[in-house]
């Protein structure tokens, strides 16, 4: 009986938006259940998160890893007011052609627009498997031509939340 080899596929997740998206929605994500729903309904077998560094949060980068993601930083800044800027858009579409030839599909997961020429490229080559958009009622509209490969966290919230 021959059964059909698995996908290869790797996720790009911009950490920030991810984050704050569901957050808005009032929930916590579950980064270990959501490692695991990766894994089992899109086989993805490197998960990459990119995200700004601060020095503080070294427990936070420490449990991502544990639950099995790749991190890949970049340097932040203080602005003025206070908050921490650290955009990782750039980061995210380089390793995403960096890792090409390494997966069969791809994974975003990001709501905001900044990612278009990847996305579009990956869709053109048939490597984009899935984009993942955190919120359906916040994101950019530079997205809606994807929207066949769209999907979105708000229905998962029982599953991937923090209990």
């Amino acid at each position: 009986m021959l059964t059909k080899p698995v996908e290869n596929n790797y996720a790009f997740i911009d950490s920030q938006n991810l984050n704050l998206a569901i957050r808005d929605q009032g929930w916590e994500l579950d980064f270990k259940r959501f490692r695991q729903y990766l894994k089992d309904t899109l086989n993805v077998t490197k998960a990459f998160i990119f995200i700004g560094f601060v020095p503080t949060n070294q427990n936070l980068y420490t449990s991502l890893q544990q639950k099995g993601y790749i991190l890949i930083f970049k340097p932040t800044l203080r602005l003025p007011d206070g908050k921490v800027k650290g955009n990782t858009d750039a980061e995210l579409v380089l390793h995403a052609m960096l890792e090409y030839q390494n997966y069969d599909k791809a994974v975003i997961v990001t709501g905001d627009g900044d990612c278009y020429c990847l996305i579009k490229h990956l869709k053109k080559q048939g490597k984009l498997k899935r984009l993942i958009i955190p919120n359906q009622l916040k994101y950019s509209s530079l997205l809606r031509e994807f929207a066949p490969d769209m999907l979105f966290m708000n229905g998962l919230k029982d599953k991937l939340r923090y209990k």
